[in-house]
């Protein structure tokens, strides 16, 4: 065989090229119908929302922070995502911290407040976002009270 009859011959070319083309058409096929079918694709779209909360913890009482259930703190939507009052949790590491003044809306946009109190030294308070689809939750939020 002559070596300019081989650089010149492309025969086979054309269907190799057609059964790669249908191989990577079937596969990128699966993976999208995979997804939906799954319900992967309902949880890609739901990512926590992008909110600035601001903390502002305050001793009520005399003796400071020191587990005294004057101890409150402010809780403020500085800016960012509205969101709805019924997927958000404000949550104390300590298990102690109760709503007292709670968000005055069913959606919570900037501007908007609360008061929690029972506020214990060096608790970490936490504001929950639940996802309303279900299933996962994201802190979007955290700060720890003063010792």
């Amino acid at each position: 065989m002559n070596f300019k009859e081989l650089l010149t011959e492309d025969r086979a070319v054309s269907p190799v090229i057609g059964v790669i083309l249908m191989v990577a058409i079937t596969v990128i096929l699966a993976a999208v119908i995979g997804t939906f079918v799954l319900g992967l694709g309902d949880q890609v779209s739901e990512s926590a929302p992008q909110a600035s909360f601001s903390f502002d913890f305050s001793a009520g009482g005399g003796n400071g922070f020191n587990g005294g259930s004057s101890d409150y703190v402010n809780l403020t939507h500085e800016g960012g995502e509205t969101l709805e009052k019924s997927s958000i949790e404000v949550d104390g590491s300590d298990g102690g911290v109760n709503q007292s003044s709670p968000f005055p809306n069913a959606t919570i946009s900037a501007g908007d407040g609360a008061s929690y109190n029972e506020v214990n030294s060096g608790e970490t308070i936490r504001v929950i976002w639940t996802n309303p689809a279900g299933g996962s939750t994201n802190t979007i939020a955290r700060a720890t009270a003063p010792q």
